[in-house]
């Protein structure tokens, strides 16, 4: 299988749990400048909300090979409906359609969203050479739990091993290098988290 770059929608991807937790604050982080933030608060504003930028992130370095950090991308987003800002700051989003719009101008992508899909249909378009970004619950990086309920997160999946029946995907919000990059889940375990929605992506050359 082919390396796929992994990236955290926190730069400093170590600092995960303490993110998580409330030990640190990501105003703190040490590399907030590289996700093209204006400033540490911006940053802060937006960490815990730019997993879907973190999987374009992914994508994009991928597919090709370029890496755009996570704020620029959520900014030209943002331009697109992929996300609200509320007067009191609440923020609201990923859009999937606004997006969808934002990837196909400004990347050339071709995608489309899929509802009340499960992952065994998934996979099958995986084999074709697709790459999905699905929404799953936050706490898909810890298996062994049953969520209180399915999606608001998302993940970057990317492989399917048909042999093990396994997907694989990156996780933005991972917060062991185990749970972050390359992780392998059964569809079973993966479908307690998985609220059977998300983003295909069309692979080039193969978007009938």
């Amino acid at each position: 299988m082919v390396t796929v770059p992994y990236f955290s929608q926190w730069e400093s991807r170590q600092l995960v749990p303490d993110f998580l937790s409330g030990k640190l604050h990501p105003a703190d982080d040490p590399l907030w400048y590289l996700s093209g933030a204006s400033d540490r608060d911006e940053y802060a504003q937006w960490s815990f909300h730019i997993c879907g930028m973190a999987c374009l992130k992914m994508l994009l370095a991928h597919w090709q090979h370029r890496i755009i950090p996570t704020i620029d991308l959520m900014k030209q987003c943002r331009d697109y409906g992929g996300y609200v800002v509320s007067e009191d700051g609440t923020i609201k989003g990923l859009y999937y359609r606004p997006f969808v719009s934002f990837i196909g101008d400004k990347f050339g992508l071709q995608a489309e969203v899929k509802e009340h899909t499960p992952i065994e249909e998934i996979v099958e378009l995986l084999d074709q050479g697709h790459v999905y970004i699905a929404s799953v619950h936050p706490s898909i990086r810890t298996p062994e739990v049953t969520p209180p309920k399915q999606g608001g997160h998302l993940v970057y999946v990317f492989g399917w091993n048909a042999q093990r029946q396994e997907v694989v995907f990156h996780n933005p919000s991972g917060h062991t290098p185990a749970s972050q990059e390359n992780v392998h889940l059964s569809l079973e375990v993966f479908a307690r988290f998985y609220a059977k929605r998300g983003i295909l992506i069309k692979a080039p050359g193969l978007s009938n």
